[in-house]
């Protein structure tokens, strides 16, 4: 096994080293109180804080030695490794410890006004300060793996995540690929400007599809933009037999969205009406309430009955899978009738921003 160093954040040393200096204050006040309690005044009030602000923080100097222990000899087979660079990282790090705690003292002591510092029974003194860093570091390298473990275990849980999002957006791609180039064909003898446009619209779209490196989620913003490729298409197909009304706020356009969201929401409104008499209005809007994001879609056709289209109907069902996995479960996903008849599909998200 290569042996591997320990990466240390800046933010992780800093929270360490304030949990060591409290850990110092308060054994030094304990210490401090037990000397008065003695009636020992002839002592300085703060020695006491200093013996243990020294040891604590030469502990601290020496504590990545249990992390790099721990990183590289886990809790499995071979004993022989792990029992090797554990019985040598702790000979290192008492060592050090005792070594730093003690010099500091020696080196401050003069500095500080306090004349030379004395240290009797060093043999005796030397044994205690072994076995309560025997405790030390056992107790470092044992969270220090059990934080590791919970780091792995949330790492994978977001990489499931990510793959079963990734999975159900990939279910939300649209099916539409021969009714558009039905239709782009169409036009190309009548228009080749807009048949341009058109393949241009379904090359972003495919783009958008088909891009295997590219997140789950996106922003409203995008996701809009998708949408109106999509929609170009269809107008196209359609004519005046669609109508689009788009109200979105800027505030909202940054909020994080599983990819195709509002596609697939226009695609069902449009596949459950295309046999409809009148021309299909759609409203999209979407504005910011506190913290979270409200997305309504609208239609005047014939609502949730019965529809022209055969089939399981799990678009729905699958969107409101991809949200929870997305936003967690305080996303609601709300279907039910509009005031003037069709269909409102009302989705509510916490509002996330991606870096």
């Amino acid at each position: 096994m290569a042996w591997k160093w320990l990466s240390i954040r800046r933010r992780d040393a800093l929270a360490l080293l304030g949990l060591y200096v409290a850990l110092g204050l308060w054994r030094g006040n304990t210490e401090w109180l037990e000397i008065a309690a003695n009636g020992d005044d002839d002592k300085p009030w703060a020695h006491p804080y200093f013996w243990e602000m020294s040891g604590v923080l030469s502990a601290y100097v020496c504590t990545w030695l249990p992390f790099t222990a721990a990183l590289n000899a886990p809790w499995r087979k071979p004993w022989g490794r792990f029992l090797a660079i554990h019985v040598v990282s702790f000979v290192l790090f008492a060592a050090l410890h005792s070594s730093l705690m003690i010099g500091s003292r020696l080196l401050l002591y003069p500095l500080l006004g306090w004349g030379h510092y004395d240290y009797p029974g060093a043999s005796f003194r030397l044994a205690m300060e072994g076995a309560k860093d025997v405790v030390v570091y056992s107790v470092l390298a044992a969270t220090y793996v059990l934080l590791r473990a919970w780091r792995d275990g949330q790492q994978r849980a977001l990489e499931l995540r990510d793959a079963q999002l990734r999975v159900l957006v990939g279910q939300l791609n649209p099916h539409f690929l021969f009714n558009a180039l039905n239709t782009i064909s169409a036009v190309m003898y009548v228009d080749l400007a807009r048949t341009d446009r058109l393949l241009a619209d379904l090359g972003e779209m495919l783009r958008a599809g088909l891009t295997g490196d590219a997140g789950p989620t996106w922003s409203l913003a995008a996701e809009r933009a998708h949408t109106e490729h999509f929609l170009a298409v269809m107008l196209a197909r359609f004519g005046d037999r669609l109508s689009v009304a788009w109200a979105v706020d800027d505030e909202a356009s940054a909020t994080q969205v599983p990819r195709f969201t509002l596609q697939l929401l226009v695609e069902n409104a449009i596949k459950h009406n295309q046999d409809a008499r009148g021309p299909l209005a759609i409203a999209i809007s979407a504005r910011r309430a506190a913290d979270r994001i409200e997305v309504e879609v609208v239609d005047n056709g014939r609502g949730f009955g019965a529809s022209p289209v055969a089939g399981p109907g799990t678009g729905l069902a699958t969107l409101r899978r991809a949200l929870e996995l997305c936003h967690g479960p305080t996303t609601a996903l709300e279907l039910d009738r509009a005031p003037a008849g069709g269909a409102r599909v009302r989705l509510s998200v916490p509002v996330e921003v991606a870096a």
